[in-house]
């Protein structure tokens, strides 16, 4: 009971991105920008695809679920992160680290799965476009965002508590990092970190390279159906339909898969700390930028609603 009472006592200083006072303003007012495009792009996209029924089809679905996801994985860094940029006092308590580990962690694990699915989506549309109504049904588009939230928040849950159940942080609580992530914890942890760095590869491979699996097996079902596309039109509309989802899965994938299917060390703390931002702040205000601009529905919605207005 001592011990639970000291672990949950503990108070952790993030040192966040830089100690210079004139790039602290700096960085302050680039994420505030990023932050408030995240929340109104994401919004506005959600808005646009549940009044207009002509988005109500499953890759709108999955659209709607991954900008939910944007706005709750950059709401549960980029505010914290804006309040210790100019705040003198830093420090974060145990729960308040377990509370943001969960949901970035369950966020991005949850993303990796949607983005997996939605290249599923249009595997269907392109590849068996006779079938996809059949395939894409609603029962199953609701079963595979189901999963994708339960096994994200199964995963936060098992790594939050792995985590604080290290103990043992050395005589420092400085964490060098802008965000409660768990490598950042596994630096400066004292204790056997064995099984902390076991769970993060088992997940990894499981969800991470799982889900780039799946992709990269769609889109080479895609390009090869594609390919055999006679008009030279047909190929561009096709291509265009994807280009735009492997965008977002290449920027993504690439720096999530960096950050945690790799050892953890201090040589890479600076590193380790600019990466996320990809993923974190960058990735969620871009989604609905890369998906909405290439759609006539969605722009033709907006237009609509401001004429309106």
């Amino acid at each position: 009971m001592e011990q639970l009472n000291q672990t949950t006592s503990l108070r952790f200083n993030l040192l966040g991105l830089s100690t210079d006072s004139h790039l602290k303003f700096i960085y302050f007012f680039i994420f505030l920008i990023m932050y408030l495009m995240t929340v109104s792009g994401n919004l506005m996209l959600v808005i646009v695809m549940r009044i207009n029924p002509r988005l109500h089809s499953p890759m709108f679905f999955f659209l709607t679920n991954l900008s939910i996801i944007d706005i709750i994985f950059s709401s549960s860094v980029v505010p914290l992160l804006l309040k210790n940029t100019l705040a003198k006092d830093r420090s974060i308590s145990v729960l308040g680290c377990s509370t943001q580990i969960f949901f970035s962690l369950g966020m991005g694990a949850t993303e990796s799965l949607i983005l997996a699915f939605m290249a599923y989506d249009r595997y269907a549309a392109i590849c068996r476009p006779l079938h996809y109504n059949t395939i894409m049904n609603r029962s199953l588009c609701i079963s595979l965002a189901v999963v994708s939230w339960s096994v994200g928040f199964i995963n936060s849950t098992i790594q939050a508590i792995l985590t604080f159940q290290l103990l043992q942080f050395c005589n420092s609580r400085d964490v060098n990092h802008y965000f409660c992530e768990v490598p950042a914890f596994i630096r400066i942890s004292c204790g056997n970190v064995f099984v902390n760095e076991l769970s993060i590869y088992i997940a990894g491979a499981i969800i991470a390279i799982g889900c780039f699996y799946l992709i990269v097996i769609s889109y080479v079902h895609i390009i090869s159906k594609v390919l055999k596309i006679i008009s030279s039109e047909g190929r561009q509309k096709s291509f265009s339909t994807c280009a735009s989802h492997l965008t977002v899965v290449t920027l993504y994938f690439g720096t999530v898969m960096y950050m945690y299917l790799r050892p953890h060390s201090k040589e890479h703390a600076f590193t380790d700390k600019i990466v996320p931002v990809l993923y974190t702040s960058v990735t969620p205000m871009l989604n609905p930028f890369i998906y909405s601009m290439r759609n006539k529905d969605v722009k033709n919605t907006l237009m609509k609603r401001k004429q309106c207005h």
